[in-house]
């Protein structure tokens, strides 16, 4: 089996649902890292709060002590602790009215309007710290929040939002994606549509070109091959209508309908290309969409083909499991597929081909997932030696 090329930049990591998961983590890792940015924040808040409320107390004694002071140690130390403010936004306001401020605007506090109005908004957050300058004399201290506190205890909200904004930016990112992608495999479709009717089309024409220039070559066996290729374009019309509906199952026995794929394929494909069967059950039976479970049989084949580089041996084998399972194993002998992309190839834009749009293993996954309720995977694959997928349906009662 070649390696697979990723065709499309958008299908190179994310499937449909691991986006939808990614989306949902996202959102979850969004809420996580905002509640604990917030709890921490606020403890942090809490604790710098309280620290720089016994700063201004220590600042307010400081400052009634430097009245008591007699010595110029005890003036020295008691200035230093004054001067040590230098974050916390105070005012002290003595009863005559002088305002005495440290920490704020160096320039609007030039103006007695801007210090007043500190004062009123200080005046609506903490209490006042009595400062007792005289016996007879009271001054009150106010103070506000730090830059710093300020800046902390907004700093949740500012993160809560840059988080917001990727979530957002990244939604939009995935839906874009998805919306390209889905583009992309419908055109590939179209494509796949067009590749799958142009054979049996370009048959009939050219059968018809030569039984208007001889009538005579109209014979039972060009009639007969015409009649073929009228039934392949109306199968391949039905396998078409039924992708993205629910198609209608019936039961059949899988030992036919395999051996019938398989002769298709014969006359298809090179003389180099071997089939070979084992069946180790006959007349399984099972509930199947015929020409569906047939174009998963064909895709698998030409997978095969084109991994072997049009020359190998392609092997069914068909049996029943223990638990009345229908175990069906195409295996190859091609290159191989590396063990860390047994899941990927089934993803719509995997190719082996330059010009592929991959969509065939894709299509084989959608028709026995989804529409047979069965499971495919890769069961094996060993470099230049062989490759084995494997099919499990459920088989249908005998009775």
């Amino acid at each position: 089996m070649d390696y697979p090329k990723f065709n499309f930049p958008y299908f190179r990591k994310y499937s449909y649902d691991t986006k939808r998961i990614i989306k949902v983590l996202l959102f979850i890792a969004a809420l996580l890292i905002g509640t604990f940015s917030l709890l921490y924040t606020n403890k942090l808040v809490k604790q710098l709060k309280t620290e720089e409320e016994k700063k201004v107390a220590i600042w307010a004694k400081a400052q009634e002590k430097l009245v008591e002071a007699e010595n110029p140690e005890e003036l020295s130390f008691y200035y230093s602790i004054v001067e040590d403010n230098k974050t916390i936004p105070v005012i002290m306001e003595t009863s005559e009215g002088f305002l005495i401020h440290r920490n704020l605007d160096s320039i609007k506090s030039l103006k007695r309007e801007y210090v007043k109005k500190k004062l009123e908004e200080m005046k609506l957050g903490y209490p006042p710290i009595p400062i007792r300058i005289t016996d007879t004399e009271t001054a009150y201290l106010y103070y506000s929040d730090s830059y710093l506190l300020k800046q902390l205890r907004d700093y949740p909200y500012y993160q809560i939002a840059i988080v917001g904004l990727f979530i957002l930016v990244s939604y939009f990112a995935f839906s874009i994606s998805r919306r390209a992608e889905q583009n992309r495999v419908w055109v590939g479709l179209a494509k796949e549509t067009a590749h799958q009717l142009g054979t049996p089309i370009s048959s009939l024409m050219a059968w018809t070109d030569l039984i208007e220039m001889d009538r005579e070559l109209a014979t039972p066996e060009a009639m007969e091959e015409m009649r073929k290729d009228l039934v392949r374009l109306e199968t391949i019309t039905e396998r078409f209508s039924k992708i993205g509906s629910e198609p209608v199952l019936q039961k059949v026995n899988l030992n036919e309908v395999l051996n019938h794929s398989v002769q298709y394929m014969k006359t298809r494909s090179s003389d180099r290309i071997e089939y070979v069967m084992y069946e180790r059950h006959q007349n399984i039976m099972a509930h199947l969409n015929v020409p569906l479970f047939e174009w998963v049989i064909e895709n698998l084949c030409k997978n095969a083909m084109d991994a072997m580089g049009g020359s190998g041996k392609i092997t069914f084998t068909l049996r029943l499991s223990e638990k009345n399972n229908i175990l069906l194993d195409v295996s190859d002998n091609g290159k191989g597929i590396p063990k860390n992309k047994f899941k990927t190839i089934f993803k719509p834009g995997y190719t082996t081909k330059k010009r592929g749009w991959g969509l065939g293993l894709s299509l084989v996954k959608r028709i026995i997932q989804n529409y047979h309720k069965g499971t495919i995977f890769v069961k094996e694959s060993v470099p230049n030696e062989r490759t084995v997928f494997r099919i499990i349906l459920k088989a249908a009662n005998n009775k």
